[in-house]
């Protein structure tokens, strides 16, 4: 069906496209600029309008992406033949003048269009044939910045084909050109202040917040509305300015109208309009985007964190919008900081602004409901490919503080059982007693030996299945992963409500907790990043200093609960040749060099872990000519080797099928055979210290019969694991006199 539009007062047909969940807006708001809209599809909303309200919608429209003038649309559209034959029986010379460039946007596909170049080949094919046919020169394409822009969206064997009368997306108003601080796009900014009740609340003279307000785009959309500021009046460019049927004499009165009412709207806004934020590039950047738009003297920028956000005296308002898109985390690593980021915002949100409407926009509902606020009214929306929710919270008054409360956190140092923290679960309270109690129990211990890296918690309450472990001042949070017959939900809340309290339980800062969740691995990929960082840092172990990385892999580097046995390996190894088997990072081998041995040699497959292993070595300044690393699978080592010597550590997986290896590593199947080959490699007297973290291990009885074996797992757990006594294994092995 080929449309025909030609006077001004005729109406056009003309589709707005938008963003996913804001269709409904949309249609109000093309109602509100006159236009009549019709179906509503996915992302978009058909309608009509004179060309003057067309105008109106490219200059006004804050919600929509694109506003396309429709020529056709055309069912039964599936070789590259009928699209051209359906493009060409337009009369092009109507829309495309002599000497203009075009661009095809092609979208979607067929049986037979399968790739959008070629679609968008096939419609400038079809336009070069009509206009072949009536006498004019084929037109110049120009991909970036052409005079006219032609969308053609194929769904379903159905063509919709048109004129892009906006030119680029609606939603790039031309403020902000550094997109690094600001990933909400500026038309979904406006939905959501449009959801929350801004308009009117703007109307009223309420004040707006945004306590996390990174490059400003909530407060600059919300500046705009409040000024009565058309969003693309100092827009450069649009897409009907290089169509033939443009008219610039209604354009410019159109454009002279906005001006004025942008120019009394900026004078009569008395809105108070603030923003916050901890990062002096995001304000920097704020500002610069403010001054674009035109409106830099109505907002106000504090350089604040959310702890440090106050209620500026002169904002008296009973009632206003508390609004923000906090950021929400995609990487399990990122949840500690943002629980308690999400705590204190609702902690915040009751003590300052009572009364208020509390907007909060997020991918992530789990981590909202840490406000501790309950919404009564939830939007389902896009953030580009990301799910996310718009809550609506109304902020009840909140009670104050008892003096007990806010001395939590030097209980917490101590190791006594905080105050219990307002709007924290009684079982995240118990689970912060925990660790209070457990830090307790080890303070002699830990003034005694000097360790400053020591497992403070290890699933002692089944609701909170983690292992929480200290190094130094940061924290390592593995969450055992919860098995089928538990709802994730319910699992993924609990988590929430132990990195609430545990900063404060451990006197820790939230950026310093690290967490990860731990499964059984397949092959290699317990060598593999999970990021990639390099945030490693120093930790000292007895006399040895080694290098720790909590962010980027599952393991850290450091396996704690091996602490005695590298302290006993140290220990017998004056003047020693030590050989280390599955040496990981080799800190046994360290532990060894500087108790005395006159030599090494550390087996492993990894070379992450090699390297960190040389490292070490590094660190501790080990003559690498001495203390040697070999990269190789140890059976095959093992098999090969004519070496001896007089102490070997062997420390295998309890399983790996890594491609490195020639067969499959099963500890309790394969140890006997291990051990063999590293007893062959044993010097007379000397000593084989075979490790492993198989639970329900079982050591070959041939092995003992053979050689004379110790079992000397007891004497392996420092205090911080006697509660698992089961975690490891180790045997002391020698050859029979």
């Amino acid at each position: 069906m080929t449309m025909t539009q030609t006077s001004q007062d005729a109406p056009l047909n003309l589709l707005a496209t938008c963003p996913k969940g804001i269709e409904g807006l949309l249609a109000d708001e093309l109602v509100a600029l006159g236009a009549t809209p019709g179906k509503t599809t996915v992302a978009g909303v058909y309608f009509t309008a004179s060309q003057a309200s067309a105008y109106r919608v490219c200059l006004w429209s804050r919600l929509a992406n694109r506003v396309i003038l429709l020529l056709a649309r055309e069912p039964m559209i599936d070789t590259p033949e009928q699209l051209r034959d359906a493009v060409a029986r337009i009369t092009w010379t109507r829309h495309l003048s002599v000497g203009k460039t075009l661009a095809v946007d092609f979208h979607g596909r067929s049986d037979h269009i399968r790739h959008t170049r070629f679609g968008a080949q096939t419609v400038k094919d079809g336009v070069v044939d009509s206009l072949q046919l009536s006498g004019q020169e084929r037109p110049s394409i120009d991909t970036k910045t052409p005079d006219l822009r032609l969308y053609a969206h194929l769904h379903r064997a159905n063509l919709n084909l048109g004129i892009d009368l906006s030119g680029e997306s609606l939603h790039r108003r031309g403020y902000r050109r550094d997109v690094g601080h600001a990933p909400l796009k500026e038309n979904l900014a406006a939905a959501l202040l449009v959801r929350a009740g801004w308009p009117e609340r703007a109307k009223a003279g309420e004040p707006l917040i945004d306590p996390l307000c990174g490059a400003g785009t909530l407060l600059i959309e919300a500046a705009l509305m409040a000024a009565d500021q058309a969003p693309n009046l100092d827009r450069e460019r649009f897409g009907f300015k290089g169509w033939a049927g443009h008219d610039e004499a209604l354009w410019l009165e159109l454009k002279r109208e906005a001006e004025a009412r942008a120019s009394i709207g900026r004078k009569r806004c008395k809105n108070q309009l603030l923003g916050f934020d901890q990062s002096p590039a995001a304000l920097s950047a704020a500002k610069t985007n403010a001054m674009r738009a035109g409106i830099p003297a109505l907002i106000t920028l504090h350089g604040q964190s959310l702890g440090q956000l106050s209620r500026p005296e002169e904002l008296a308002a009973p009632s206003g919008l508390l609004i923000t898109n906090p950021p929400y985390g995609e990487r399990l690593g990122e949840l500690p900081e943002l629980v308690r980021l999400y705590s204190q915002l609702g902690e915040k949100a009751k003590a300052l602004f009572p009364g208020w409407t509390l907007a909060l926009f997020t991918g992530n509902p789990d981590l909202g409901h840490r406000l501790g606020l309950r919404a009564h009214k939830q939007y389902a929306l896009k953030n580009g490919a990301l799910d996310a929710k718009l809550l609506l919270m109304a902020i009840g008054a909140q009670a104050p503080a008892s003096e007990e409360q806010g001395e939590s956190q030097a209980a917490g140092q101590e190791g006594t059982a905080p105050q219990k923290a307002s709007g924290v679960s009684e079982n995240a309270q118990m689970f912060a007693n925990r660790l209070a109690k457990n830090q307790k129990r080890l303070k002699k211990w830990l003034k005694q030996s000097g360790e400053t890296c020591y497992r403070v918690y290890d699933a002692d309450m089944p609701e909170f299945a983690l292992a929480v472990d200290r190094y130094g001042d940061r924290v390592h949070v593995q969450e055992y992963a919860a098995p089928s017959s538990i709802n994730p939900g319910q699992a993924q809340k609990r988590l929430f409500d132990a990195l609430e309290v545990l900063p404060e339980a451990l006197n820790v800062d939230p950026s310093k907790v690290y967490i990860k969740r731990r499964e059984r691995q397949a092959g290699s990929a317990q060598y593999q990043k999970r990021e990639a960082s390099g945030e490693r840092f120093e930790v000292r172990e007895g006399e040895a200093r080694l290098w720790v990385n909590l962010r980027d892999y599952l393991d850290t580097g450091l396996f704690l609960d091996h602490r005695p046995v590298r302290r006993m390996l140290g220990e017998m190894a004056a003047g020693k040749r030590f050989l280390n088997l599955f040496c990981y990072t080799a800190t046994a081998t360290v532990q060894a060099a500087l108790g005395g041995a006159s030599d090494s040699v550390s087996v492993d497959m990894s070379n992450t872990y090699l390297e960190w292993a040389k490292d070490n070595f590094a660190l501790n300044k080990l003559d690498p000519r001495l203390h040697r690393v070999t990269r190789d699978d140890c059976f095959r080592w093992l098999e090969t080797a004519n070496a001896e010597f007089d102490l070997i550590f062997m420390d295998p997986p309890t399983f790996s099928n890594s491609k490195k290896m020639r067969d499959t590593l099963d500890v309790q199947r394969d140890h006997p055979r291990l051990v063999e080959l590293a007893m062959a490699r044993l010097a007379p007297g000397g000593k084989l210290v075979f490790s492993n973290n198989q639970r329900r291990f079982k050591l070959d009885d041939a092995l003992s019969e053979r050689y004379a074996v110790e079992d000397i797992t007891s004497r392996t757990f420092d205090p911080d694991f006697q509660r698992r006594t089961n975690l490891h294994h180790v045997f002391l092995l020698r050859h029979r006199a």
